[in-house]
């Protein structure tokens, strides 16, 4: 029996570099840097002051204003992006079979600007001023609840939280409700917006953020010697993903294909990455193999790469575990270094520059590289600073998240 196919058909984003995905596109080649001064919130009393923030956003172009007073910020990043991704797929869902079409969608945190807006009301003003869209905001299921609603989605609709892998989750779940035969069509992704004074703080105290407070644009700064940390970032990146057969017969642009998912645990830190990278690896292998193909075919790899000091050279660690003296010849590069840290809502938007990748034979740069810290082991091509123009056909989305939860996703050409 053949295997069903899920081919990608639309994308959608808005992240610290842009709005829509061909500003994020051409910003990614460019190398620009999405990362600044915080302006959500006065960061006097913080010791990291900049953050990835969404700037200019305005969800009323996809919300009315009754639907944006009654979401968090979180659910109108995830609304915006997957409007312009189902535009993106030309799908009329009125057109479609309700129950084959669902939303499986990723947050690391949910509705945070909610929640902590319900806790200085309680505590401020007393339980009865707590508005009745708190718990309806605040909670994680929010994005993917919202956006069924909005498109008429009766399928498959299901939140994933696994910290900074859950939108890779979600969309590997969302290859596995089209291969069972569940659903024809899927809208997935991720969605977070954590830059409150509660997630900012909360991370400073996990020293896990950079402090380069002097030049934030050079703070995210994967496989560099003078790496410090991550940069908190907000956003959302969105994929419809659909059955091959049936985006081939209604004449759809396909980006590329989903071909396969590994999900490992590293059982070992609730924060760090085991530091050999042996579940990341085995992510990896899990995804290659269920993709079908063989290691040596892997040309490219969006990494995880947080830039922090630990992760870093884990990853760098797992890719030399599962490709062996191929390594050396994979090309490597991390979104990140240019958005920061979207959390949950990391592998959506990294999916969507692998998918351009495939469409366009460009690989993003690594920026801010300027001293790769090859005492550590980071002695890979992570192509430094400047774009490259190569064809690749076969490429794998790392993310990796606290708990020790890992997924690799395998995207191809078609």
């Amino acid at each position: 029996m053949t295997r069903r196919r899920a081919v990608i058909t639309g994308l959608g984003t808005v992240n610290p570099l842009g709005l829509n995905v061909p500003t994020y596109w051409r910003a990614l080649l460019a190398g620009n840097s999405g990362i600044a001064p915080i302006t959500l919130f006065d960061t006097t009393d913080f010791k990291v002051k900049f953050a990835g923030e969404v700037k200019k956003f305005d969800p009323t172009g996809a919300m009315d204003h009754r639907d944006v007073r009654r979401s968090d910020r979180f659910t109108q990043f995830a609304i915006v992006a997957a409007t312009e991704a189902v535009k993106d797929s030309g799908l009329d869902f009125a057109k479609e079979e309700a129950f084959r079409c669902g939303c499986i969608f990723g947050s690391g945190i949910g509705g945070l600007n909610e929640l902590e807006d319900g806790a200085k009301t309680l505590a401020e003003r007393g339980p009865s001023r707590l508005g009745p869209f708190l718990i309806p905001k605040m909670i994680a299921n929010a994005a993917s609840g919202n956006i069924s609603i909005k498109f008429g989605l009766r399928g498959p609709n299901t939140t994933v939280s696994t910290a900074c892998s859950s939108a890779a989750h979600a969309i590997g779940d969302s290859l596995a409700a089209i291969r069972s035969g569940q659903a024809d069509i899927m809208v997935t992704g991720g969605s977070e917006a954590a830059i409150t004074p509660l997630g900012l703080g909360g991370f400073i105290a996990c020293k896990a953020l950079s402090e380069r407070n002097d030049a934030p644009q050079l703070a995210s700064r994967p496989f560099d010697k003078d790496r410090d940390g991550f940069v908190l970032s907000e956003g959302a990146g969105v994929l419809v993903i659909e059955e091959y057969e049936h985006a081939k017969a209604r004449g759809a642009s396909i980006y590329g294909e989903v071909c396969g998912s590994g999900n490992t645990a590293d059982a070992y830190h609730i924060t760090a990455p085991h530091e050999d990278g042996i579940g990341a690896a085995e992510a990896m292998r899990a995804a290659i193999r269920d993709a079908g193909w063989n290691t040596p075919e892997v040309q490219y790899i969006n990494a995880h790469g947080t830039s922090t000091g630990l992760g870093d050279v884990a990853e760098t660690k797992a890719v030399k575990s599962v490709f062996g003296d191929h390594a050396k010849r994979v090309m490597i590069s991390s979104t990140k270094s240019m958005i920061g840290h979207l959390l949950g809502a990391s592998g959506g938007v990294e999916a969507i520059a692998c998918a351009l990748s495939l469409r366009y034979g460009i690989l993003h740069p690594t920026i801010n590289l300027h001293n790769q810290d090859v005492e550590a082991g980071c002695d890979l091509d992570y192509i430094p600073n400047t774009a490259r123009e190569v064809r690749v056909k076969k490429v794998l989305s790392n993310s990796f998240g606290f708990g020790g939860h890992n997924c690799s996703l395998a995207l191809g050409a078609v």
